[in-house]
C-alpha cells in the first residue's frame, strides 16, 4: 500500500506513513531519514500502556456481556483458567466454570471486548503455571495485562489504510515505552540520512 505524498506531518517524530509492507511493516518519512515500524507490536504495547493507566487510575474498564459466552474446554485448560480466575477478575476478565469442560465469561475488559476470547482464555490456560510463579499480584496482573493487550492488536498480515498507519505513528508518539514491545523487543527502527 503506497501512500500519497503529504509531507504536513513529517514533521512528528515518528513522521508520516508512506507505505506498508508485507502487510506488517509501516513505512514512515521523517525530516532526517525514515522509520520502519513493526504495526503489531507498536499496537500492543499501546493497548497493554492503556490498560496499565486504566489499572492505575479509576479501574481496568470492564464491559459485560450481554450474553455471557460460552467457551469449551477440556479438563486440564479448564482448570487451570480456573486456577487464575482471581487474577483474571482483578484484571476485568470474569469466567466461571460452566459445567464440566465449559467456561462461561461474563465480563472482558473494554480495551479487548473485541478480541477472539476463546483464543485469548486458552493462552490465559496456557500461561495459568507461570502465573503461578510470579510472587507479587501487581506483576501476575501485569502477565495477564500484556495478554490480553496481544490478542487485541492490530495484527500483522492487516492492510491497513494511511489514516489508520499515522493514527498508530501518533498514538506511539504519547504512550510510554512504545519504542519497545511487551516482550522488549523494538518496535521500530530509525535510519538517517546521514
Amino acid at each position: 500500500v503506497l501512500a500519497p505524498h503529504v509531507y504536513s506531518e513529517v514533521q512528528h517524530p515518528l513522521g508520516t506513513a508512506r507505505a506498508q509492507l508485507h502487510d506488517n511493516y509501516i513505512v514512515s518519512q521523517t525530516e532526517n531519514g525514515f522509520i520502519l515500524v513493526d504495526q503489531h507490536a507498536a499496537h500492543e504495547r499501546i493497548v497493554y500502556e492503556r490498560l496499565k493507566r486504566e489499572r492505575a487510575g479509576q479501574g481496568i474498564v470492564t464491559q459485560p456481556l450481554l450474553v455471557p459466552q460460552v467457551i469449551d474446554l477440556d479438563g486440564a485448560t479448564l482448570a487451570n483458567v480456573l486456577s487464575v480466575s482471581d487474577v483474571l477478575a482483578q484484571a476485568g476478565f470474569v469466567v466461571e466454570s460452566f459445567g464440566e469442560g465449559a467456561a462461561l465469561v461474563r465480563e472482558v475488559p473494554a480495551a479487548v471486548g473485541n478480541g477472539n476470547i476463546p483464543a485469548l482464555l486458552r493462552d490465559i490456560a496456557d500461561d495459568a503455571a507461570e502465573l503461578d510463579s510470579i510472587t507479587t499480584l501487581d506483576a501476575r496482573l501485569n502477565h495477564v495485562l500484556a495478554t490480553f493487550a496481544c490478542h487485541h492488536s492490530v495484527r500483522s498480515g492487516r492492510v491497513l489504510r494511511v489514516e489508520e498507519m499515522n493514527a498508530l505513528l501518533r498514538e506511539m508518539e504519547v504512550t510510554p515505552n512504545s519504542g519497545q514491545c511487551n516482550h522488549g523487543r523494538p518496535t521500530y527502527v530509525e535510519l538517517k540520512l546521514t
